[in-house]
């Protein structure tokens, strides 16, 4: 089973939700693309509009760009544009599967947009802050550059003294 960091890599950020594309969520589950989208072709009623999203084409080519998928058609890449399974729906297909690695991985794939959740929860808490402290600094801003400007100048070596040339000038 792969780590979560490596489960966690495969999860993307699209129209505001995380999902897996379903060709990494395939593999997780140790079956062809193809056989995990019959099982959801299959079982309709099990996967609503906010489980699976069907990417755009704008979508696709963005994240073709990126390596996540592969070639266009026609140089050995697929037909049809990929699904992308949100947390709740990587579970689902985990159930019509019906196979114990994919009951296995799904546990992984939980794991994963857990720790995923959890980081973005706590950026957006280190991200107030920041901003709370940047609001209590506005004032003092002025005054600490004025100090880190005198320590330099205190710092900077003396200038030589400027002697009087001998010769003729």
């Amino acid at each position: 089973m792969p780590a979560l960091e490596g489960i966690a890599a495969r999860i993307h950020t699209l129209r505001g939700r995380r999902v897996m594309i379903d060709a990494d969520l395939a593999v997780l589950y140790g079956v062809e693309t193809r056989v995990l989208l019959q099982a959801v072709r299959r079982n309709p009623e099990r996967f609503p509009a906010d489980f699976m999203i069907s990417l755009t084409a704008q979508e696709v080519a963005r994240l073709r760009s990126q390596s996540v998928i592969s070639k266009p058609q026609g140089r050995g890449g697929r037909r049809y544009a990929p699904w992308a399974f949100t947390e709740h729906g990587a579970i689902m297909a985990a159930t019509v599967l019906n196979s114990a690695r994919a009951v296995q991985a799904s546990v992984y794939v939980v794991r994963a947009f857990v720790r995923m959740r959890d980081a973005l929860v706590t950026h957006k808490a280190l991200g107030k802050r920041l901003d709370e402290l940047e609001r209590n600094l506005g004032t003092h801003d002025r005054a600490i550059g004025q100090i880190i400007e005198a320590i330099r100048q205190l710092t900077r070596p003396p200038e030589p003294p400027h002697r009087r040339r001998i010769g003729f000038l």
